[in-house]
């Protein structure tokens, strides 16, 4: 049998995928700036030249590009680049951070110095400025492409243009519609102190509708749409049909909507997206900062009932291809499906690597940061709760009298007393087991920990969110998940208008 050529041979044998990405992650953020490893080697030690616990070096590239229509015109367009390197020092409990949008060794040493001269003082704070390698696990959770190459400027601008076509086909009440698409590009290199380096190439893409319906003089607003770590060909034509029925459907359903009674009462709330508010009443509470530092009302409860039986609640970075999932955490620790409650018992919290030697316990994939000039902490990555075995139809049919809310909007939480108030973009009024019709402008006011054991019907229809996700902390704003099946509780307060 005849061998192909040597050179051909090796030319088809693909890298691992942790190594190609670190092979991309080099040839982005080092080799055009003149940097290497032992430029990597001679910041680190700067750091090292005063006592740490930790330190590392994490540099970003960013490209992103919007387009956005209304009325069937493009209204705006963007492009923009963004690169740069934090430089981090860990003392205790101290961080001392620097970051430069500057990609150069001068640049980098600057930095570290900086860095250093804050550690050294036993400062903490956030300063702009002009060992052996090792290979840390990851995860190949989404392809390493670029999706704004993944159509050209004419497919982008004919996409948005179908969304709106469907949308006022929807119906004739339909008066206004605006779409807008977002691709993103992003390649991060992690070099750690104790020689470990890790690398992750992140595509993200969203496409966003508004719809605005109009009758006998009112006006209602609905929104839809969805996205994920993957190319533009995921918008097919059945998605965006799915993101713009949504949205109109949302829309239509408002205009025959009355005011939303008031008073406290059973409340069935949909799979999907309305596990926005397990995220924000339950979520934030289990992250491991707020927990060391005691201020969470979970703090210390590791081993008990925090909620109903049957609650499962997970944070998993490692489902494919979700907007929330990473191959590697902003520190370079490989993203894990972490258990948080158990049927109804807490097992623990999310960890980033400061808070994670601070209690003793190891780091949970989940240190995430907004962008190389942001510190890194705890942050959720796909929170959900896991289905039970009740169908969707049995739990509205158990209501008397309550709510069912099918969409959220905006909502607020306390993460020391767990207190939160959310606003139902929309849903129902029910009773006797029977949806009589829509309302609007209901508000649920309730205890996250409280809820939890208020919980007493969960759904067997698991559903998580379309890929929309945002979350704030601190000021810093990351992609991220919800999901959770059609769930009661019982005895929430809604605050209504009628």
């Amino acid at each position: 049998m005849n061998s192909m050529p040597a050179t051909k041979a090796r030319a088809m044998i693909s890298r691992e995928p942790t190594l190609e990405r670190l092979a991309v992650a080099r040839g982005v953020l080092l080799e055009p700036y003149g940097l290497d490893e032992p430029a990597l080697q001679r910041a680190l030690g700067t750091i090292r030249e005063h006592r740490v616990d930790d330190a590392d070096l994490y540099f970003q590239s960013t490209r992103h590009e919007g387009w956005s229509l209304e009325e069937g015109i493009v209204k705006s367009g963007s492009f923009s680049i963004d690169c740069g390197v934090g430089v981090r020092a860990v003392a205790g409990e101290k961080t001392a951070f620097a970051y430069s949008d500057e990609l150069s060794e001068d640049a980098l040493l600057d930095a570290a110095r900086t860095v250093r001269t804050i550690a050294a003082a036993g400062q903490q704070r956030r300063v702009k400025v002009a060992a052996r390698e090792r290979i840390a696990p990851s995860r190949a959770l989404y392809a390493p492409a670029d999706p704004i190459a993944s159509l050209d400027s004419a497919r982008k601008v004919a996409l948005l243009e179908k969304v709106e076509r469907l949308a006022r086909a929807r119906d004739p009440r339909v008066v206004q519609v605006m779409a807008a698409l977002a691709a993103e590009y992003d390649v991060v290199l992690v070099a750690r102190a104790d020689g470990t380096r890790a690398a992750d190439v992140r595509p993200l893409v969203r496409v966003s509708v508004t719809v605005i319906a109009e009758q006998d003089g009112r006006r209602e607003v609905g929104n839809g749409g969805g996205g994920g770590r993957v190319g533009l060909e995921y918008f097919n034509d059945e998605r965006l049909a799915a993101y713009v029925a949504q949205a109109a459907n949302a829309a239509l359903t408002n205009l025959e909507s009355r005011p939303a009674p008031a008073g406290e009462m059973s409340v069935v709330l949909g799979p999907g997206w309305p596990g926005v508010l397990l995220h924000e009443a339950v979520g934030h509470g289990l992250e491991g900062d707020f927990n060391r530092k005691g201020s969470s009302t979970f703090a210390g409860r590791i081993g008990q009932r925090v909620a109903a039986k049957g609650v499962t609640v997970l944070d998993d970075g490692t489902i494919a291809d979700r907007r929330g999932s990473l191959n590697v955490d902003d520190e370079g620790h490989a993203t894990q499906r972490n258990v948080l409650i158990e049927d109804g018992v807490l097992k623990g919290y999310m960890q980033d690597a400061l808070n994670a030697r601070l209690m003793g316990v190891k780091p949970t994939g989940n240190g995430r940061r907004e962008s190389y000039a942001h510190v890194p902490m705890p942050r959720m990555t796909n929170t959900y709760m896991l289905g039970g075995n009740r169908p969707k139809d049995e739990i509205v049919a158990s209501l008397k009298r309550g709510l069912y809310a099918t969409n959220f909007g905006g909502g607020q939480v306390d993460i020391t007393s767990g207190k939160f108030v959310f606003s139902a973009s929309e849903a129902y009024w029910v009773e006797d087991g029977r949806i009589q019709y829509p309302v609007k402008g209901a508000t649920l006011i309730g205890n996250g920990p409280e809820a939890l054991k208020r919980i007493s019907m969960i759904g067997n229809d698991l559903q998580l969110d379309t890929g929309v996700g945002m979350c704030g902390k601190d000021g810093q704003s990351v992609p991220v998940g919800v999901g959770q099946p059609t769930l009661r509780i019982d005895r929430l307060t809604v605050g209504g208008t009628g």
